[in-house]
């Protein structure tokens, strides 16, 4: 367990933007109330080129978040010691703010698949992704936080709540959290419970980031509804009133707006920026 008090840096309790290459110059020129902007891992690997040095030219004026989607914590097989080494020459280099993962798992074998697939709560999974945390922040030498998954069924091997899990998680690591709450709404209608309950029984005070999507609504074969997370459209209101309830909770919070396909004009996606940031203004840090 790497020790609290080694842990650095933090965002501001501000609006922060997922970033793309084509916000690039508007994001010198008009960023509005964005205070940070988060890259994904994967995409930063590399040791030079325009996106690298667009990356560290931003990161001069903008507090930067690291999130990861390929560590597979969750996975029954130890981690890729290369794609360990190659995120911590990025995060090395670049002294990122915050650095992130998902509780999820996409490899098998030898086999990497393209999703963040969900895992049962056991004691046996809570041990096997508490080595791999341990793992990552040992490394890193830096606090990770462990993002929510957006979930579709439920395992009858769980005996344990997902906040339950997540907290015993934060207790035996040191970890912190990300709380989507897109996640939260999406995994609360797919399995009819009640999102707010879910805010109101996870371990807020473990919570560095909050993140903001949309999902793509559909219906199982049974008409149910059936929602996909996709950060492909503008938040939606259920999710705002959500979020509304997580920070009057919580306090104020970084707060990302997730936009990663079916990229808008930046006017467009600051205007998601401007929205979430009049929420913030209203609660107590």
């Amino acid at each position: 367990m790497l020790d609290a008090s080694s842990f650095s840096g933090g965002l501001p309790l501000a609006t922060g933007v997922g970033y793309k290459s084509d916000y690039f110059h508007d994001l010198e020129t008009a960023p509005g109330p964005v205070a940070w902007i988060e890259v994904h891992a994967e995409n930063y690997m590399g040791d030079g080129g325009r996106p690298i040095a667009q990356l560290a030219h931003l990161a001069e004026r903008f507090a930067v978040s690291v999130h990861g989607v390929g560590l597979s914590n969750g996975g029954e097989g130890p981690l890729d010691e290369d794609h360990l080494g190659r995120l911590k020459h990025l995060v090395t280099w670049l002294n990122p703010a915050s650095f992130s993962e998902h509780l999820a798992w996409s490899t098998h074998d030898t086999g990497f698949l393209n999703d963040l697939l969900p895992l049962p709560y056991t004691e046996a999974t809570l041990s096997r992704v508490a080595h791999h945390i341990d793992q990552v922040q040992d490394a890193l030498g830096r606090r990770m936080l462990l993002e929510n998954p957006s979930t579709y069924l439920a395992f009858d091997a769980s005996d344990m709540s997902e906040t339950d899990f997540l907290a015993e998680l934060t207790r035996r690591t040191g970890c912190g959290l990300l709380l989507d709450v897109n996640n939260v709404f999406v995994s609360a209608t797919n399995q009819q419970t009640d999102a707010k309950s879910y805010i109101d029984a996870f371990p807020l005070d473990a919570g560095g980031e909050v993140h903001l999507g949309v999902h793509t609504e559909d219906a199982d074969e049974h008409g149910a509804p059936l929602l996909i997370d996709s950060h492909d459209k503008p938040v939606v209101y259920p999710v705002w009133d959500l979020y509304a309830h997580t920070i009057a909770k919580a306090g104020r919070r970084p707060t990302l707006i997730e936009w990663d396909s079916d990229l808008p004009e930046w006017s467009v996606l600051r205007a998601e920026a401007e929205r979430a940031d009049a929420l913030l203004s209203k609660v107590p840090a």
